[in-house]
């Protein structure tokens, strides 16, 4: 494959993601389009990596793997709290820090 095929699919998967964080009104949904953003991201950083025949693109493609992993795992406990305190996981309802 080409550059151009993973930078289309790449640029693709960050459009899909960001429009899901902007449309999207529940908490899961938009951690799911927050990893598609993170993987558009890998994709690139692998691709380039293999066209310059260099390995450090896929070592900071790990460490954003890594780092992606421990986004889930606080966003999940925080997406689990509102749930158990408000039955429902719409971020739209949640203006308990409005003044």
């Amino acid at each position: 494959m080409l550059l151009n095929q993973f930078l289309l699919l790449s640029a693709v998967l960050f459009s899909i993601g960001v429009y899901g964080v902007i449309a999207r009104r529940n908490g899961v949904a938009i951690l799911m389009s927050i990893e598609l953003i993170l993987n558009a991201v890998n994709i690139n950083l692998v691709a380039f990596a293999a066209w310059r025949t260099d390995i450090a693109g896929q070592v900071f493609a790990l460490f954003v793997i890594a780092v992606a992993a421990a986004e889930v795992g606080v966003g999940l406990a925080i997406v689990l709290a509102i749930y158990r305190n408000r039955r429902s996981v719409d971020l739209d309802e949640l203006d308990l820090m409005k003044g």
